[in-house]
């Protein structure tokens, strides 16, 4: 038997909350159930553990389509995409070796 997700949702006390639903899913209206998202990034950033974070996804099978990395601005980040095709960053600054 197989099990997929047909929503997501991220939540915290402080902040809103964010609900990713499966393309074609019943709740939505007949009109958007076969929307593909297409040049959205929803960005978090994080003040430390970005590290810690994409290992912990990367060893909950999550797939990574952008691997962590570093930008030259300092910069740190890696993507994971949603089956709708939302690119979902995780961020966290750095001091770049330049500065």
């Amino acid at each position: 038997m197989q099990i997929i997700a047909s929503t997501v949702s991220l939540t915290r006390t402080d902040a809103v909350d964010i609900v990713l639903l499966a393309r074609g899913i019943q709740v939505l209206p007949p009109e958007q159930r076969d929307q593909h998202a297409a040049g959205l990034i929803l960005a978090f950033t994080l003040d430390t553990g970005l590290q810690d974070q994409e290992r912990r996804l990367r060893d909950a099978g999550v797939e990574i389509t952008m691997p962590l990395r570093e930008e030259p601005w300092g910069e740190r980040l890696f993507q994971v995409t949603d089956p709708n095709g939302v690119i979902v960053q995780f961020v966290e600054w750095a001091t770049p070796d330049n500065a």
